[in-house]
């Protein structure tokens, strides 16, 4: 007779990793799709499945595109507060004869992002990037009670060395200095340590946004960021738009060696809508520290230099809708004559994609700025993949010539309304980033975008179909590689 040895113990770890391996599948198919995206929780679906122990690990570490429970109960509380504050607030008078989408539109952003319409605004678009630094220095300058500063990214360095002495003269006169700056958008950054003892040395009071320090129990999903940039100064001058307070190269080594040189845009902003953006701050600063102060007297109904009617809509995770995805979807389907987008980031998901397409076989102009050359690889190459459809559809893309990145965010609609902000159109703004918009009413504004849009397109150059049908067949795989990678979120 032949006998037969079966190592069991070998046989049961087969077993149990088999078991274990069937399990988490099964669980998986129950747990990622549930209030997630068709696209997102295929993607994590077939991570999991093709590539198990990555798969895994990267939903563990990157799968919650949420900020902590407590956190999004401290935003919730926060807008309760801002919108019984505001309630019974006059805030300017608001323009005539608003089209009924656009009240809508209003009542949308107000029951998302709780923060009011305030008419008689001046606004006041800077395009040059030093002369942006300067003008907020200058404002800076003029300060008497308090400054708050709010960046994804701020650094000392030669071209916002005047940014920070005026924050250093204002600190000097007692004047009140608040500044908030990421912690993971800025701690890999050259002059990190710099800035912050530079901070330090001020006197200012200073803190990190969305900290990863788990040993400090300060903790969640790495990649949330707070993307916003923001000013507001005595609650009566403010700035929001696109640009970090940092030199045009980021003082990085390789987009030195690339020649790499930001384009940005900031709008100085003054009038009632000043206490909606003051709020944005005030809520970010109790988010990282717990601390309340006061700011009453930002609620002013002070006329400011124009008659521009404003409303901030801040965005991100602590949210439990998209803000700024249903912004721009509604400003799209209103749109009748031109739509105008200027975004560096443009990965639009299903929704976005097919408001676009839909708006131009209304037979609508749209036209869409991105940059030649990209700064981040995978994003670059997703939203290339999204051309050839735009394309096709009749959307003229306009390629900002390197070496400039076009970091600028900006929406036109016709001739009468527009936003300006933080948020790119792509997925990560939606979901991922703490973003901050401003929605404007004014023809006057549309004119001094239009004129920044005619700069734009003056630097680029147009992408045509047939010049995108001959790209190399390694860029379409990559491409459509990079497409895929970007649904996990």
């Amino acid at each position: 007779m032949i006998s037969i040895s079966v190592d069991w113990t070998w046989t049961w770890w087969i077993v149990l990793v088999l078991a274990f391996d069937i399990s988490v599948r099964i669980l998986a198919v129950f747990i990622i799709p549930r209030n997630r995206r068709p696209t997102a929780a295929m993607a994590w679906l077939l991570a999991i499945y093709f590539i198990p122990v990555i798969g895994i690990l990267l939903f563990l570490l990157i799968g919650n595109p949420r900020l902590p429970r407590k956190r999004r109960k401290e935003q919730e509380a926060i807008n309760r507060a801002f919108r019984e504050a505001s309630e019974d607030l006059d805030f300017g008078t608001l323009r005539p004869d608003a089209p009924v989408w656009f009240e809508q539109l209003v009542g949308l952003n107000r029951k998302l992002g709780a923060l009011p319409m305030a008419g008689d605004n001046g606004a006041q678009i800077i395009s040059d990037y030093q002369g942006s630094l300067d003008t907020m220095a200058a404002e800076i300058d003029r300060a008497s009670r308090y400054v708050h500063v709010e960046f994804y990214i701020l650094q000392s360095d030669g071209a916002t060395d005047e940014f920070f002495s005026a924050l250093e003269r204002a600190t000097a006169r007692g004047v009140t200095v608040r500044v908030l700056l990421d912690h993971w958008a800025n701690r890999w950054k050259p002059n990190y340590k710099a800035t912050i003892s530079r901070l330090e040395r001020m006197g200012a009071q200073w803190r990190l946004m969305l900290p990863v320090q788990p040993l400090k129990g300060k903790y969640q999903r790495p990649d949330l960021r707070n993307h916003r940039k923001l000013v507001v100064i005595d609650g009566v001058v403010g700035f929001i738009g696109s640009q970090n307070v940092t030199d045009r190269s980021y003082n990085l080594k390789t987009n030195l060696r690339r020649g790499l040189q930001w384009v940005d845009m900031m709008v100085r902003v003054d009038g009632p809508v000043v206490a909606s953006l003051s709020a944005v701050f005030v809520s970010d600063w109790y988010g990282e520290t717990g601390e309340v102060f006061a700011v009453e007297s930002d609620f002013s109904t002070d006329a400011g230099t124009g008659d521009l009617d404003c409303q901030i809509v801040p965005s991100g995770p602590g949210f439990e809708y998209e803000n700024n995805l249903k912004l721009f979807l509604s400003l799209i389907f209103a749109a009748t004559r031109k739509i105008v987008m200027v975004s560096p980031y443009f990965v639009p998901d299903e929704g976005l994609l097919l408001a676009i397409q839909t708006a131009c076989h209304r037979g609508v102009e749209v036209e869409l700025f991105v940059s030649e050359e990209g700064d981040q690889a995978m994003v670059y190459h997703a939203q290339r993949s999204y051309y050839e459809q735009l394309l096709a559809t009749g959307v003229k893309i306009w390629m900002y010539k390197k070496p400039y990145i076009l970091h600028s965010k900006s929406m036109s609609i016709d001739d009468e309304v527009a936003v300006v902000g933080s948020s790119n159109m792509d997925m990560r703004s939606f979901g991922l980033n703490l973003e901050v918009t401003m929605l404007v009413r004014g023809a006057e504004f549309v004119d001094q975008l239009r004129n920044v849009e005619d700069l734009y397109r003056g630097m680029s150059r147009e992408l045509t179909i047939e010049e995108w049908e001959k790209r190399p067949i390694r860029s379409v795989i990559l491409d459509n590689l990079a497409r895929l990678t970007s649904a996990l979120q």
